[in-house]
């Protein structure tokens, strides 16, 4: 008798070779964001592995809590470090790279033994754990704060610490005192006496304009253009009024004006 396929196996054989691709993916790939996006994946499809043993406490913790919080912390330091920031082929530690090479080898020791293990002793599942302490919880919170209590306090002391550092990564030591606003107001006025840069604020957009969308530059009183009422990416898009029409509405403008004066010596 052919012997029936469980959902669990089922399961297995789908999200466990997507977890090995999104760990190949964390491992291979050049560049920082896809190397989170890996590791993204692989969590994903161990939190899917977690909720097919019956292990739904453990699913949603890895998608909360590592999925969500470490990774979002990843990326957060990814944003403050720069995406497009060359890594340095400098070995800043002396041996780091036979180090790493040891730990490699310490890891790969530790997946053949374990899969050694798994492929000889007899299948292990979480229903007689779970039957044995009362639930998924109980039997996790015995492990962590019973047996693995030393080992679950030495991870929360990493986590704090890779947070610690990636503040520090993200922190820029200030060099000069920070300006205050009077000191902010002494510079407007000295480049006005220099450069001849007016201290306030720049005319706004569409002001004595025929118009006043946003592609319309600021007449002055006397009727010329206010260059610096437009944005600069307007202006490289094209996207602005251009001069003849400009000079068109400033003619239609001050001619309605006169208009309106006419009429008004008119009537009195």
């Amino acid at each position: 008798m052919v012997p029936l396929v469980t959902g669990a196996e089922v399961t297995f054989w789908i999200a466990a070779p997507i977890a090995i691709l999104g760990a190949l993916g964390l491992v291979f790939a050049r560049r920082a964001v896809y190397a989170a996006l890996g590791m993204a994946v692989s969590m994903i499809s161990l939190a899917v592995l977690y909720a097919s043993m019956d292990a739904p406490f453990l699913a949603m913790i890895q998608v909360i809590v590592y999925t969500g919080a470490v990774m979002m912390m990843f990326l957060f330091v990814l944003m403050m470090v720069g995406v497009d920031t060359p890594d340095s082929v400098v070995e800043t530690l002396k041996g780091q790279r036979f180090l790493a090479i040891l730990a490699g080898i310490g890891a790969a020791a530790l997946l053949v033994f374990a899969v050694g293990g798994a492929v000889v002793n007899p299948p292990v599942t979480t229903i007689e754990a779970n039957a044995a302490r009362g639930g998924n919880v109980e039997g996790l919170a015995e492990l962590l704060f019973g047996r693995y209590v030393f080992v679950f306090e030495l991870t929360s002391a990493l986590l704090i610490s890779g947070a610690v550092g990636a503040m520090l990564l993200a922190h820029h030591q200030r060099v000069t005192p920070k300006k205050r606003q009077r000191e902010m107001a002494a510079d407007r006025m000295a480049a006005y006496r220099t450069s001849g840069e007016h201290p306030g604020p720049l005319p706004n957009s569409g002001v004595y304009a025929h118009t006043n969308a946003i592609g319309a530059p600021a007449l002055l009183p006397d009727g010329s253009v206010a260059e610096k009422s437009l944005s600069q990416t307007l202006i490289l898009r094209g996207a602005s009024l251009d001069a003849p029409a400009l000079a068109k509405v400033t003619n239609e403008t001050f001619a309605a004006i006169e208009a309106v004066a006419d009429d008004d010596e008119d009537e009195e």
